[in-house]
């Protein structure tokens, strides 16, 4: 499952909320889809959405199953989202919350791992990665993208010199 946001707030009197997305595109999320909320660490519960529509670049106002009023929706306030891959496959996002479980290759020293975690610091994307024993963090800048391949699931990149070294 991917992380798309948390929800920020309750909308109305009618159960809506207010998920506050961190993808790059608000056309992905359908009626239908499965929302999973991390109710605790670990625990997702899936809810269906019955509408969504984006009310800025950055927010959905959701109405979704099993929740009728603003006091059940207060619960979801503070959790976080996640779909499932293939809800932002379909939609044809290009987000680098897609990048989850693909390997990361380095042009010059090959395989590096796999990408464990993706987050948004600022503006710059970071994947994580386990490398001998040890979390490695890697941004995800476009001029050190070589290529990526979402058949075979890897990220070729150029890594500057010595940013491995940091780590290990």
């Amino acid at each position: 499952m991917l992380k798309v946001g948390k929800i920020t707030g309750v909308h109305g009197l009618h159960g809506a909320v207010v998920l506050r997305q961190i993808i790059d595109n608000t056309e992905w999320l359908k009626k239908g889809d499965a929302l999973f909320i991390e109710m605790k660490r670990e625990s997702f519960i899936p809810y269906f959405v019955e509408s969504a529509k984006a009310a800025n670049e950055a927010e959905y106002i959701i109405t979704l199953d099993d929740v009728p009023n603003a006091e059940e929706a207060r619960q979801l306030v503070g959790k976080t989202a996640w779909v499932k891959e293939d809800v932002l496959e379909t939609a044809k996002v290009d987000s680098p919350l897609l990048y989850i479980g693909f390997s990361l290759v380095d042009k010059q020293k090959g395989s590096i791992g796999i990408i464990e975690d993706v987050m948004l610091m600022g503006s710059q994307w970071i994947a994580r990665l386990t490398v001998q024993g040890k979390e490695v963090l890697v941004p995800l800048a476009e001029d050190m993208i070589l290529e990526v391949n979402m058949k075979n699931k890897f990220i070729r990149m150029d890594l500057p010199e010595g940013l491995l070294e940091v780590y290990l």
